[in-house]
């Protein structure tokens, strides 16, 4: 009986093929969006967690309060070398690295460009490289004794970024001193991180005219376990250095576990607005399949009327429209899928070739593909409701008279 109802269903789709297709446009469309967002919010989850795998649960960071944008956009509010001795000083701390970027203008043969450059101490220099998760692609990391030497990041050789690629050896004017490029850096997928130039700090502080200003400090230490209760230790020590109290506190310590609580935060705001947009669209697409579902009941009522005369209860009429516009639903939902991951593709292509960057990524697993193809049934499904419900009260003599 069921194989029957869907064969009349899967008949009356085929039959009416410009309206099945006006119909499906928007379930398509609705389903593409949500497909594309969730994947895309998984990806971004994905990538942040393998980022903090790279990074490690043995390192917390310091900057100044206040601090909205990347290190180096601070205001009045500065960290110091001495916040670096207050810190060391703290038992459970292995190691303390830090850095400070300025705005800089680079030139190379023909090219110009403005980019960010940082500065690195040379003693704690594989820590400070080692914050990123990645390894040199050429060359070597600065060491002592080294001036006017620098690292570039992986445009600088793969990107065209100055015209023509730039080797280990060339030489990089900045701000008007020639720098000598010791190593380039594999990519790391982030353009301004694979666009950075990284010099000793003596020399970045005096190009920079910067004598004492840091941006970014990272702690390491001993034991991962104690990481909550070192990092309270060097917040006591900060504000007795300083001269501060919990009111007049001026700089933020943050841990990977609150870096990791934000991202997925407004990973998941920034998620819910847009899918209650996609919604939106999936509302006019059920109204659509509402539409058709009517016009379909119109359009077959002496077929109903025919059914029931032959014996047809309600519910069977029910079940049959129910059916076709569960089945518009999964259509619309296959296609809308199929759709999603090509935009899926071509966003995440987009990000690698033109913004540089492999940290936008798609994921789709199993139950993303079967849940929003479930939703697109339901939906349908819903939405020929109550058409079906018109159609079982049609009575069979009124049905037979009907032209």
């Amino acid at each position: 009986m069921i194989q029957d109802f869907f064969s009349m269903a899967i008949r009356s789709i085929a039959k009416r093929r410009l309206r099945t297709f006006l119909t499906l446009i928007g379930i398509v469309i609705s389903i593409a969006t949500i497909f594309t967002l969730i994947s895309l919010s998984l990806g971004l989850n994905v990538s942040i967690n393998n980022e903090f795998e790279k990074l490690g649960g043995d390192k917390f960071f310091v900057q100044p309060r206040g601090q909205l944008g990347p290190p180096g956009t601070a205001g009045a509010i500065q960290l110091t070398i001495k916040d670096i001795d207050a810190i060391k000083k703290i038992p459970g701390v292995k190691e303390v690295t830090y850095y400070t970027i300025g705005n800089a203008k680079i030139e190379f043969k023909d090219e110009t460009r403005f980019v960010m450059v940082a500065s690195t101490e040379i003693e704690t220099t594989e820590l400070y490289f080692d914050l990123y998760g990645v390894d040199l692609e050429e060359g070597r990391l600065l060491k002592k004794g080294d001036t006017n030497d620098i690292i570039i990041g992986s445009q600088y050789k793969h990107n065209n970024f100055l015209g023509t690629p730039v080797k280990v050896g060339d030489k990089i004017t900045i701000n008007g001193a020639d720098f000598e490029v010791q190593g380039i850096m594999k990519t790391i997928g982030s353009a301004p991180d694979d666009r950075m130039i990284t010099m000793p700090e003596p020399e970045f502080r005096e190009l920079f005219k910067i004598p004492d200003r840091i941006d970014f400090i990272i702690v390491q230490i001993e034991n991962a376990g104690e990481i909550n209760n070192i990092a309270e230790r060097t917040e006591r020590q900060l504000l007795k250095s300083r001269g501060l109290t919990e009111k007049t506190q001026d700089f933020t310590i943050i841990t990977p576990e609150e870096l990791l609580e934000s991202f997925s935060m407004i990973l998941d705001i920034l998620t819910y607005f847009l899918l209650g947009i996609s919604l939106i669209s999936l509302l006019v697409g059920g109204i659509n399949i509402a539409n058709t579902m009517f016009a379909s009941v119109l359009e077959r009522t002496r077929e109903i009327g025919v059914m029931k005369a032959i014996g047809a209860q309600n519910k069977d009429i029910l079940t049959i429209f129910l059916i076709e516009a569960g089945l518009l639903g999964i259509v619309g939902g296959l296609l809308g899928i199929g759709l999603g991951i090509a935009a899926g593709q071509i966003v995440e292509y987009v990000a690698l070739t033109q913004l540089g960057t492999g940290f936008l990524t798609v994921s789709t697993p199993l139950y993303l593909i079967a849940g929003c193809l479930a939703f697109a049934f339901l939906a349908g499904a819903v939405s020929g409701l109550w058409p079906a419900w018109k159609a079982t009260k049609i009575r069979p003599v009124e049905a037979l008279r009907y032209e």
